[in-house]
């Protein structure tokens, strides 16, 4: 069964965007940089990728799936697939039209499910906060990128999510210069698959 892992930037207190749905207050240089791209370049969308002269062999993650906030971002900028190099599966409650670049699902926990069944690397949550609180059942790996910032507000790490008690532990912290903190845990065994 293949892992998912949430793969996110937030805030101290907890919010992967402002109230806007920006994350400009978020770091994009310093130290902590050079470990997103060499770690985690599934993660960097083509765009991106191409500017910086690499290459992603998606080893780490093939598969993303993002909620249609998330994917509307690239939109609004004219960028249908923001992960070309990822099978890219978008989940919105409101069905979309489909494209050559995207699957849209309106039953993200379902199609995950199938997801995880199939051979391959590793599914990437991208966000939003609102998909990972639906999702928060089926997430096994955490990788936080956290900002030296306070928000106050905005889109919460877990959004709406209706489940308590889901424990992880830590497997690996490192902290850089610019302040940044990468935080990586793992679901603890056996807390899985209980709902209220």
């Amino acid at each position: 069964m293949r892992d998912v892992t949430y793969y996110v930037a937030t805030s101290l207190d907890g919010f992967i965007a402002a109230p806007d749905g920006t994350w400009s207050a978020f770091l994009d240089e310093g130290d902590h940089m050079a470990v997103l791209v060499d770690e985690f370049a599934d993660t960097l969308p083509g765009h991106v990728q191409n500017a910086l002269g690499i290459q992603s062999d998606a080893t780490m993650f093939d598969t993303v799936i993002m909620g249609w906030t998330t994917y509307s971002a690239a939109l609004d900028v004219g960028i249908v697939s923001p992960y070309p190099h990822l099978r890219q599966f978008v989940a919105s409650r409101h069905r979309r039209s489909e494209s050559d670049h995207v699957t849209v699902t309106d039953d993200p926990a379902a199609t995950l499910g199938r997801l995880r069944e199939e051979d391959g690397a590793g599914i990437w949550l991208a966000g939003g906060g609102a998909l990972a609180g639906d999702l928060v059942d089926q997430i096994d790996r955490l990788v936080l990128k956290i900002n030296p910032v306070v928000l106050g507000d905005g889109v919460r790490l877990f959004a709406g999510a209706r489940y308590a008690d889901r424990p992880f532990t830590a497997t690996r912290v490192r902290q850089f210069e610019s302040g940044v903190v990468i935080a990586e845990y793992r679901r603890v065994s056996g807390t899985r698959g209980v709902t209220p």
